[in-house]
């Protein structure tokens, strides 16, 4: 039996999924079995991942009916992982050669449950990175997860399949802020997810797709809010700010229009200034970002926000 089982559902994604399966096979953990759950695409997906299985045995191509990513996800993880850790990763994400060693390390005492480490943002290049995401200090609470998400993406998400079994999966009905759901219900059943403070997922930014949907975004968030509040967590005005500035990075990083990160960030402002604002390297460089993108040309913006 592998170690990790690694989990990609991936649905038209013939332009990046092969960087994603090399950077899998340049782990320097090889205890690992890679499915890729095809999820209805229309493009060469399967026949490419078919290429790569061909030549790497470790590669497992699955089909699926279209039912959406946490549907392809949860029918990997309870119907054909073998792994005692299941890792899931994006079709257009790409991992650091050391994630899974470092993983692996980090979840040797049996007290932890699953594992996260940083994530950086890039657009066209791995070397055109230069914006890291933030690791919580200690524990990952709910009030955290409730701001702005650490994990940042199921990219970024080892976890023992035992748990995730326990837990019942991703819930299908999420399209966007499935992960933060289920870290929710797990951090609230007592998972213990521990932080690494090493990057370990490269993170493909995309002006286009899911990520780009942020009235959509803050929609399913508003279900999330309901989940926490079984667990007696309500959202307050900080964390109502940190996670409008965490939208207002967001509309900078992908070029959502010029005006829509500055709407964001007087919105979060308004709420809580401290909550907005603190840390200062992250609160007040988004209002200063936000206030000068509407000036900008479009190419200018790019060039400064889009990683």
């Amino acid at each position: 039996m592998p170690r990790f089982s690694i989990i990609i559902p991936a649905f038209n994604a013939a332009d990046t999924i092969g960087d994603t399966l090399s950077s899998l096979i340049a782990q320097t953990c090889p205890d690992w079995e890679a499915l890729v759950v095809d999820d209805g695409s229309t493009d060469a997906t399967r026949e490419m991942v078919a290429q790569w299985a061909s030549r790497d045995a470790r590669i497992r191509l699955m089909g699926h009916p279209g039912n959406g990513p946490s549907d392809a996800r949860n029918f990997a993880a309870f119907h054909r992982a073998r792994g005692e850790i299941l890792a899931f990763c994006d079709a257009d994400d790409l991992w650091v050669h050391t994630k899974l060693a470092e993983v692996a390390l980090t979840m040797a005492p049996l007290g932890c449950d699953g594992a996260f480490g940083k994530v950086a943002f890039f657009s066209r290049n791995t070397t055109d990175a230069r914006t890291l995401s933030n690791l919580p200090d200690g524990p990952l609470s709910i009030p955290q997860l409730m701001g702005e998400n650490p994990v940042c993406t199921l990219s970024n998400l080892s976890v023992r399949r035992e748990v995730f079994l326990i837990s019942g999966g991703f819930d299908p009905s999420f399209v966007h802020n499935e992960d933060l759901d289920w870290l929710i219900r797990a951090v609230g059943a007592g998972v213990e997810l521990r932080a690494m403070d090493s990057v370990q997922v490269w993170y493909r930014t995309s002006h286009g797709g899911l990520s780009s949907d942020l009235p959509a975004m803050r929609s399913s968030r508003a279900r999330v809010l309901k989940t926490a509040r079984r667990y007696g967590y309500a959202a307050s005005p900080m964390t109502e700010a940190i996670y409008l500035r965490y939208l207002a990075r967001r509309a900078l990083r992908l070029d959502l229009g010029r005006a829509e990160a500055l709407r964001l960030s007087l919105r979060g402002l308004w709420i809580s200034p401290r909550g907005f604002c603190s840390p200062a390297r992250r609160g007040l460089v988004t209002a200063l970002a936000s206030m000068a993108a509407p000036f900008l040309p479009r190419s200018v913006r790019r060039a400064l926000f889009s990683h």
